[in-house]
């Protein structure tokens, strides 16, 4: 990483750190709309056990409990992961949960092959260079057993804030203190290489709207 990719990386941590101190459960309580979605795909497939990344303050973590999965819950901010862990022993389910202060950028604290699947709502498109969100998919594909699920979702470049406020490079844009990666398409295609592609799905999430693309994608089955 650049010194000034460590720098915007250091900067969105410590922000990031702030806004859950300052505004717990700021996401509130109810589940994402591609968590529901995720939940029935890895339902589906007789999922067992299910890795977030870039929980946060664990809406999505605490709906995967409550639906029966197991889960392990990363995020860089141990804030909002304590806010996490709050959650998981009022609703009952603190059994189910685990978390891990990690930073994407660094390989992930797991063995090989050993999660049945894997989810990130808006991670992939934080302030991440293109080289760090392909070793983060490398490592997710590391972790996942054979025929494993990664859905994640994305900012994209048809997003209202692309190319808005202030540009870091490699359609990197910060905008109200947060920056983001904004994908195009070839992105997608090009971390779902040697994976299938189950889908590419636009939605739109908040206010702005944000849009998004959720993205479903499956590791071949090693054949015995």
């Amino acid at each position: 990483m650049s010194d000034d990719g460590q720098d915007l990386a250091e900067a969105q941590r410590a922000h990031w750190q702030s806004a859950y101190g300052d505004h717990p459960g700021m996401y509130g309580r109810q589940p994402s709309a591609p968590a529901v979605h995720a939940a029935a795909v890895f339902r589906a497939a007789g999922v067992r056990d299910v890795l977030e990344l870039g929980a946060g303050h664990g809406r999505d973590t605490l709906y995967f409990a409550r639906e029966g999965f197991t889960v392990q819950a990363t995020d860089f901010s141990a804030t909002g992961l304590k806010q996490l862990r709050a959650g998981a022993r009022q609703q009952g389910v603190a059994g189910r949960v685990t978390t891990v202060v990690h930073d994407v950028r660094a390989p992930l604290p797991l063995p090989d092959a050993s999660v049945d699947a894997v989810f990130a709502h808006m991670l992939l498109c934080m302030a991440l260079s293109t080289e760090e969100i392909h070793a983060a998919v490398g490592e997710v594909r590391r972790v996942l057993r054979s025929g494993g699920i990664f859905v994640y979702t994305v900012r994209h470049t048809g997003d209202a804030h692309y190319g808005a406020g202030i540009p870091h490079g490699d359609d990197i844009f910060e905008h109200g203190g947060f920056a983001v990666h904004f994908f195009g398409r070839a992105m997608v295609d090009a971390l779902a290489d040697g994976w299938r592609l189950d889908e590419v799905q636009p939605f739109e999430e908040g206010d702005l709207p944000r849009r998004l693309w959720r993205v479903t994608q499956t590791l071949p089955r090693e054949r015995a």
